[in-house]
């Protein structure tokens, strides 16, 4: 059997990609934010319900799903503002805009309000966007993203309200616009479905979905919005109708992140899912002080993708 030894980016492109994430450690040199290394393997993991961590056979350990909990205990421990640009791993299957292992850049900012955060990402993404226009024929830029919340997306695309609206209702309309599969869902199921078949591919070509139903808080803070409900301060930017950021206004209350923990891990166990341990370490680290802050991850691979207009991930990719 001939051996499949060439690359799966030409090298064109993986010059092109080569200068863009030079780019990336400039901006973030420029503004002072300091770089940081964290391991790739370690005793505790996600305990998301949407999300799968590798675990190495014999061992205790997990390939991270995202530097996160690493970088918060730096935070905690007085770090300032930092950020990392290195390898993760999601146990999904390969696909256009996903593979096992990718690129995940991951920053926070001490001080920073979600808005901030959100300009500052607009800023990088608008920089990364103009320079591929040079460096690729196919690259177009990017003037600004728009923002838009979750709740006027509903609205506008399906008519419903999803944080007031029923369980039931939700359901019903899930039902009606998707072909469902027979297994029980929860009320985030049907939200997601509905966002990701829907909304997603009329959305702008950028924008920031901020505000989530407070069940998809995750590690981000609660808040009471405009209109009196309370909503997860988190964002997604979407661009040409991908997800490529999610970023939070970070939850500092360790009892509270405890609870959220401990509810995931009884949801992965209702579910099949393999269980995985509290990192206790970080609750510990909350518990010290985390410093009021706004964080996201970005996929650089994602990024990329759009930036030069790859057709998909795997090209963006050595091997």
């Amino acid at each position: 059997m001939q051996a499949n030894w060439r690359p799966s980016a030409t090298i064109e492109v993986l010059k092109q990609r080569g200068a863009l994430v030079a780019l990336i450690r400039h901006f973030f040199s420029c503004r002072g934010v300091l770089e940081v290394d964290t391991p790739v393997l370690m005793p505790t993991t996600a305990t998301d319900v949407y999300i799968d961590s590798f675990r190495v056979q014999g061992s205790p350990l997990f390939l991270q799903t995202s530097p996160e909990f690493a970088l918060k205990r730096l935070l905690a421990a007085g770090s300032g503002a930092i950020y990392q640009m290195g390898k993760v791993f999601r146990r999904d299957a390969p696909s256009k805009r996903h593979n096992p292992e990718f690129t995940l850049l991951e920053w926070y900012r001490p001080g920073f309000g979600l808005e901030q955060l959100m300009d500052e990402v607009e800023a990088l993404v608008v920089e990364v966007f103009a320079e591929a226009a040079h460096l690729a024929p196919a690259g177009t830029a990017l003037a600004s993203v728009e923002r838009l919340s979750y709740r006027e997306l509903f609205q506008h695309h399906l008519g419903i309200d999803p944080h007031r609206a029923s369980d039931a209702d939700i359901a019903r309309l899930s039902a009606e616009k998707i072909d469902l599969a027979a297994e029980a869902l929860s009320r985030t199921d049907h939200l997601q479905l509905l966002l990701s078949h829907c909304i997603e591919p009329k959305l702008p070509r950028a924008c920031f979905i901020v505000d989530y139903p407070v069940a998809q808080a995750a590690l981000a803070r609660i808040e009471i919005d405009a209109t009196g409900e309370p909503v997860a301060r988190r964002f997604e930017l979407f661009v040409d109708g991908m997800e490529l950021a999610n970023g939070y206004f970070e939850l500092q209350d360790a009892a509270e992140q405890r609870r959220r923990f401990e509810a995931d891990i009884a949801e992965r166990a209702a579910r099949g899912h393999d269980a995985v341990p509290l990192d206790e370490d970080l609750l510990a680290a909350l518990d010290h002080g985390l410093p009021e802050c706004s964080g996201v991850a970005l996929g650089v691979d994602r990024l990329l993708m759009a930036a030069l207009k790859q057709p998909t991930l795997t090209s963006l990719l050595t091997f």
